[in-house]
């Protein structure tokens, strides 16, 4: 039997696949064919699925922990005997210190608006401590917002064949954007040209018809001299700039400053390539920046990347269909999310029992929840709910929330399909369905298409949906919560209850027969053609330049860009995509900097700086660049030789805009094992 599903990842694809299911096991996932951006292909991760449904490891009942925090020692027991031992701490924890006492950890292990979502509405009803999730895009998101305003509209996918200049910037396409590869060799083959600018030679680097390669943390230095030539040489589209930009004499101001010279002195570029890199784009309209979220994650992301998105709009590129620039649509899926989290619960709330919503509660920035766990006070963190993450491997200063983890008096209970690194520090451990085994709703970041899902296969052992949990913790503590007991179908009726014009004649009947259905964009979609959509002008705010500075203590700059055939850990427990990333983890040196180091192709060695260290081989590759270190990742620390994520060495400050993460910003010391 074949059904037809939504890929769940945290992936801008969104993919649509046929799944075979046998005897009611999964045995076999494909693109689906007629889907105009899946196009028939499964990406290297998702064609695995049959391995990760199954693995040995998976919780299939609820389990209560016997042994040490971190040691993964449980016992079986059902879940009535789960479920009221975690109530009866909850409600000892909720009358002593009260609801901002608890915090949830979640982010995108689903893109599932019920089971991401709904499970919001328990926190909220009881007044936990908010969670800003910040960890991937908040710093891109605030860069997109300070230009563009609030609606996140990159340019349609299936418009890229348009374009006549393409630059891939700190986009990774090949490994994170499968399915935008076809639009742009289309593109080539109608006499396009695709510039790749990043940090190291990764596969889209070896697959664009150039590639420029800078130091770290310069983004903006190079952005802004492209600038200045635009103005100063041509390109720059002044009525456009006139009629629909606001702050675009200071920015070209600024621009001023950034010489080829001095941008190529602070990028390590050849002054030659940028004058190459900016003729392209002058003479070759329209041009389509596909920006990625790994420019951010520096102490200085945000503003570069504010200067990078600033080009397509100095060379007028979003009036010329397939021109302007795509980080993310998700501003398309205008849906009815009133009553989705909880937020509703805020408006003249009248606290009853356990019923406390609080609209003020203390907020907790994800990327710190060390910090949380370790160090917050009146009250404490008492309990954590894990549910869609592992942040024992996913966080910044990972060693931080590793000791948090382990406290004794902290209540940890982690929703899982998988052994996680998070799993192993559970009080207790429930078994959750897995994307493909139960119904969503699916919007996408990187293509306007909304498709619903079935289960493709029953759930095995005593699995149960997020919601489903939350459900009965709900009826334990005599929450009226209503909306906990809705089902996928009623969940997406209501969403789907708009009358945004994107979303009209998209009701759930019509979207559940179709499977999947294209947002109603107007033709042509130029959505900042004229200026923002709300009719105000855009923005060219002045971008700050900041960059690493020399640090002969911590002399190697620490980056962790995705590896090829991981996504974050969700599919660290699959065999095959650990020996297809060459068995365990580890980082690209460059050959000058192994010499002089004294480590041989294959040596271990130990990666350190005040927050810890991590032992790892090398692989000596010019693939990287002097005084970088290369970590492709998300490997879980179960697969490190060591038991330790990368992600012990990078810091939990938060980067310049949105509070969000500077995983890149780490320094390092590297010395032979």
């Amino acid at each position: 039997m074949k059904r037809l599903v939504s890929c769940p990842q945290d992936c801008p694809d969104a993919c649509r696949l046929w799944v075979t299911v046998e005897n009611g096991r999964v045995v076999e996932v494909t693109g689906d064919p007629d889907h105009p951006v899946t196009r028939g292909f499964a990406c290297a991760k998702t064609a695995r699925y049959p391995e990760r449904l199954y693995l040995k490891d998976r919780p299939l009942y609820p389990q209560r922990r016997v042994g040490g925090k971190g040691e993964g020692r449980f016992v079986r027991v059902s879940w009535d005997e789960a479920l009221d031992a975690i109530a009866e701490r909850l409600r000892e924890i909720l009358d002593a210190h009260g609801g901002e006492a608890v915090l949830r950890y979640n982010y995108a292990g689903t893109m599932g608006l019920v089971q991401g979502r709904r499970p919001l509405l328990f926190f909220r009803a009881i007044g936990a401590s908010e969670l800003d999730e910040t960890i991937c895009s908040a710093t891109g998101e605030a860069a997109w917002a300070a230009i563009y305003g609030p609606d996140k509209l990159g340019v349609d996918p299936e418009d890229v064949p348009e374009a006549r200049t393409i630059v891939l910037w700190g986009a990774n396409v090949l490994s994170t954007n499968t399915h935008l590869v076809p639009f742009l060799k289309q593109a080539r083959v109608r006499g396009g040209r695709i510039f790749a600018v990043d940090v190291y030679q990764n596969r889209t680097a070896r697959f664009a018809d150039r590639f420029l390669r800078i130091r770290p943390g310069t983004d903006a230095a190079l952005a802004l001299a492209l600038a200045r030539i635009f103005f100063e040489e041509g390109g720059a589209d002044l009525d456009y700039l006139a009629r629909h930009v606001a702050g675009w004499e200071r920015f070209r101001a600024a621009a001023r400053g950034w010489t080829v010279e001095r941008a190529a002195e602070v990028t390590g570029l050849d002054p030659d390539a940028i004058r190459e890199f900016a003729k392209a784009l002058r003479t070759g309209a329209p041009q389509l920046f596909r920006v990625g979220y790994g420019m951010t994650r520096h102490p200085g992301g945000g503003n570069a990347m504010i200067a990078v998105l600033a080009l397509p709009v100095v060379l007028g590129s979003w009036r010329r269909v397939g021109g302007g620039a795509l980080l993310s649509t998700s501003g398309g899926f205008r849906l009815n999310k009133a009553r989705l989290e909880g937020l509703h619960f805020w408006k003249n709330a009248r606290p009853r029992g356990y019923f406390r919503p609080n609209p003020n509660a203390r907020h907790v920035n994800q990327i710190q929840l060390g910090r949380a766990l370790t160090a917050l006070r009146d009250p404490p963190v008492q309990a954590l709910f894990v549910f869609n993450a592992n942040p024992a491997a996913t966080a910044p200063n990972a060693g931080l929330v590793r000791r948090g983890l382990a406290r004794e008096d902290l209540l940890v209970v982690v929703l899982e399909n998988a052994m996680t690194d998070t799993a192993l520090y559970a009080d207790f451990l429930l078994p959750v369905t897995h994307p493909l085994e139960h119904a969503d709703l699916y919007t996408s970041y990187g293509h306007y298409w909304l498709s619903w899902s079935e289960p493709a296969a029953p759930p095995p052992g005593e699995a149960r949906p997020n919601t489903w949990v939350f459900a009965e913790l709900a009826r334990r503590l005599d929450l009226d919560l209503p909306e906990l007991a809705m089902d996928a179908e009623a969940v997406a009726r209501e969403l789907l209850d708009t009358a945004h014009p994107f979303l009209v004649g998209t009701d759930f009947d019509r979207l559940k027969r179709a499977g999947s259905l294209k947002l109603d964009l107007p033709k042509p979609f130029l959505p900042y053609a004229a200026g923002r959509p709300d009719g105000k002008k855009l923005t060219l705010p002045v971008p700050a330049v900041r960059y690493p500075e020399p640090d002969p203590g911590r002399p190697f700059i620490f980056l962790t860009p995705p590896a090829h055939h991981f996504l974050n850990t969700s599919f660290g427990g699959v065999a095959a995509l650990r020996a297809a990333e060459g068995g365990e983890p580890a980082v690209l040196l460059h050959p000058a900097d192994a010499r002089r180091l004294g480590v041989a192709d294959g040596a271990y060695v130990r990666i350190e700086n005040e927050r810890g260290a991590i032992r790892r081989r090398v692989r000596v590759s010019p693939a990287t660049q002097p005084g970088v270190v290369v970590h492709e990742q998300t490997w879980r620390g179960l697969d490190a030789p060591d038991g330790l994520p990368a992600n012990v060495l990078t810091p939990d400050e938060p980067s310049d805009l949105g509070g969000g993460s500077a995983f890149n910003g780490a320094r390092v010391r590297v010395v032979p094992d």
